[in-house]
């Protein structure tokens, strides 16, 4: 059941990109002139019917998940007097659950870079949880390998969190070409301002507009050191003999890297930014995942 939950949830939040980025004109023709709502509307009429269809989607999975997460945590909590594991996983899963649905209810269409924020990480922290969830509920037999290193790993996941957050700033901001070069570019013609999640964006504002080169670069720079933590958690993993671990901990970070410089390559080509939301929410879950301790007689997880 907490598979399945994951599963909802990852359709959600690439619905939910979709929407959010369709809305701003990510894609648009041409582009990337047209960027901003009204351009993108008058640019591409048939927009609005696939963002509407989006919507209802994102409606029905929604609801479907929050049904689910309500069984799981009334299952859990119904299994026994105390609270294991699996009942605050739960618990967990349903605050995040009515969060995102009163953020939703009260944000409405809103632009503002919070709001943004406020659904990407509720949205991946959803996801992540349920990953833990499904593994904990999983578990068999003692555990006797013990996991990897308890502050290699608390890094990361604090690396990780802090670079989806850049990047839903980079986005919400459009500031996903104000470094179009692969390499380095001026930083400091950025503006501290971009990382202000208050403060609302032009409609009309332009990707390639230089004030969004510091928070863009900040993303960049992160990733950079995210990957590198990475690469030791996966030596660590692969030691522990925890194979499949270490090979997540390896494609991951290569995959988000290379996806982000050809989609700044290509001048962010929609299906593009999509995946690389999608294969940041896979390392958050395997991230969470790492902390347990594996059976002896598991598989190589």
């Amino acid at each position: 059941m907490a598979w399945l939950c994951a599963a909802l949830v990852l359709v959600i939040a690439s619905l939910s990109a979709f929407i959010r980025l369709s809305r701003a004109g990510q894609g648009c023709e041409p582009w990337p002139q047209c960027q901003g709502v009204v351009a993108a509307e008058a640019a591409q009429p048939g927009l609005g019917d696939s963002v509407a269809m989006a919507r209802m989607g994102h409606r029905v999975v929604a609801s479907t998940t929050l049904l689910l997460v309500l069984a799981m945590a009334g299952l859990a909590l119904a299994s026994g007097t105390t609270l294991r594991a699996e009942a605050r996983l739960a618990l967990v899963l349903l605050g995040l659950a009515l969060f995102l649905a009163v953020l939703g209810r009260w944000s409405g269409q809103s632009r503002l870079p919070a709001v943004t924020l406020g659904n990407l990480l509720g949205g991946f922290a959803m996801f992540a949880v349920s990953v833990r969830l499904a593994l904990v509920a999983g578990r068999t037999g003692a555990a006797g390998q013990r996991p990897v290193s308890a502050p290699w790993l608390g890094v990361a996941t604090v690396l990780a969190w802090v670079q989806v957050a850049l990047g839903g700033l980079v986005s919400a901001g459009q500031a996903g070409l104000s470094c179009p070069a692969l390499g380095a570019c001026d930083w400091r013609a950025g503006s501290w301002q971009a990382l202000d999640p208050w403060v609302m964006p032009a409609i009309d504002v332009l990707p390639t507009r230089s004030e969004g080169a510091l928070v863009h670069m900040l993303h960049r720079w992160s990733g950079m050191a995210l990957t590198l933590v990475l690469l030791v958690l996966a030596w660590q993993a692969w030691r522990l003999g925890r194979r499949a671990v270490a090979a997540w901990l390896v494609v991951l970070p290569v995959l988000l890297v290379a996806l982000g410089l050809v989609q700044v390559w290509l001048r962010l080509p929609l299906p593009l930014v999509l995946a690389h939301n999608a294969a940041a929410a896979l390392l958050l879950a395997v991230l969470m995942g790492m902390g347990l301790r594996r059976p002896r007689h598991a598989a190589p997880w």
